[in-house]
């Protein structure tokens, strides 16, 4: 969910805090722990004249600059630990191919599903091709793959049984194939994908993962 969200970023302007709902609010932690900490910090020396080390007017001109590049280099960091914790948990589960596991349906594509497993913090795929015999529907308004026969499907939140079938550390990716029978779902809204002849949009493949889980 943070995920779908538009990501905050850093700015000399107060724009208040939407989630504590704040007019006035500034990100900044104590003892300091990253450079937006210390400008922070350094700010408030100048402001209150508490001593050396305040932040001097040619830095308060290049604040929009510092604000843009530290943005840039804390989503560099969140990406890069995202991706080692990735890798982590795809070596620490490679040698269990075959176990099942309890997971949740983490997101929904035309190509299959992402499938989270809270008790590991991992993330995986399992490919549409792989769902069974049905001709699955992506239903964009309720986040669901649908079938076209029997309206049996998967819907983003739904507890599932999944199987590992591959684990790639390099590359912090697992797949599973789904156990889980489909349950019972309305049939497609009117924004679901089709293919240029017309028909609903059949994803395949093994797909790739997006961050962790997809997210």
């Amino acid at each position: 969910m943070l995920r779908s969200q538009s990501q905050a970023v850093y700015s000399p302007e107060n724009g208040g805090h939407f989630g504590l709902n704040l007019l006035k609010y500034a990100h900044f932690t104590s003892p300091i722990r990253r450079y937006a900490d210390l400008i922070v910090h350094r700010a408030l020396v100048a402001s209150l004249h508490l001593g050396e080390g305040g932040l001097e007017r040619e830095e308060e001109e290049q604040l929009d600059d510092i604000a843009a590049e530290i943005s840039t280099f804390e989503r560099r960091a969140m990406a890069a630990e995202r991706e080692t914790v990735d890798r982590l948990i795809a070596h620490h589960l490679a040698d269990r191919i075959g176990e099942s596991f309890d997971g949740r349906v983490a997101g929904v594509t035309r190509s299959g599903l992402f499938i989270a497993l809270p008790e590991y913090g991992a993330d995986g795929f399992v490919p549409v091709s792989t769902l069974g015999g049905d001709y699955f529907v992506h239903d964009e308004v309720r986040q669901a793959l649908v079938g076209e026969r029997s309206n049996l499907g998967y819907q983003l939140g739904d507890n599932v049984e999944v199987q590992l079938v591959e684990a790639i550390p390099l590359a912090g990716a697992l797949r599973f194939e789904m156990l889980s029978s489909g349950r019972k779902l309305p049939a497609p809204t009117r924004s679901f994908h089709k293919s240029q002849t017309g028909r609903p949009m059949r994803g395949g493949g093994a797909g790739r993962r997006s961050g962790r889980g997809r997210r």
